[in-house]
């Protein structure tokens, strides 16, 4: 159990007017259904990733932004796939909360080695470009 005077942190954290805290973190896409429909969308290449966005029909689970991260075997074997994966999550965390739109689902493709290896800053930049791109 913490002290008190640590304050309360994580789920049990509290807003002043008694409320819990809302993430600004967008949407995680898991059901491949939402993959594919993604995939038969906009598209931008970026050097380290490709960027996949589309539209959601208004009944589909509107408001939120969603984000899918997918690298497939070509990335290299496990430990490199989860890294470019987390680097992914990285500059959506970063560029999303600004950039994307309520109401679209974004897929974030990896890339052999690029995506490893591009600077985070140039990345977050890369992204911001190609939702700009896609908006447009």
């Amino acid at each position: 159990m913490t002290p008190p005077e640590a304050g309360a942190t994580g789920a049990s954290a509290k807003v002043a007017d008694g409320l819990a805290a809302v993430s600004s973190c967008p949407e995680i896409l898991r059901k491949r259904a939402d993959f594919l429909k993604a995939a038969r969308a906009k598209r931008q290449g970026a050097p380290a990733f490709m960027l996949q966005a589309r539209k959601r029909a208004p009944e589909e689970a509107p408001g939120r932004v969603r984000i899918g991260y997918t690298c497939s075997k070509k990335v290299g074997n496990a430990v490199a796939r989860n890294r470019a994966k987390r680097r992914l999550r990285e500059i959506a965390r970063a560029v999303l909360p600004h950039h994307g739109r309520p109401g679209w689902d974004y897929v974030l493709i990896g890339r052999k080695d690029a995506t490893a290896k591009r600077p985070l800053p140039r990345m977050i930049e890369d992204l911001e470009r190609a939702l700009a791109q896609v908006h447009r």
